[in-house]
């Protein structure tokens, strides 16, 4: 299943700039994941100081 981010989200972009098919963006509140794109490679998480891309 592919990531989400969630509530813990900071908005510091790290996981948009590992992500190595952009499925990342800056949404409204938070950095948002397009499941259709997530290869689920888990870059994001391993980046994430928080911890917030989860796999969904």
């Amino acid at each position: 299943m592919a990531y989400k981010i969630s509530e813990d989200c900071i908005s510091c972009g790290a996981c948009a700039s590992e992500c190595p098919v952009n499925a990342i963006s800056e949404g409204d509140s938070q950095y948002v994941i397009d499941e259709a794109t997530c290869i689920e490679c888990g870059a994001c998480a391993d980046t994430c100081p928080v911890g917030a891309p989860q796999q969904a």
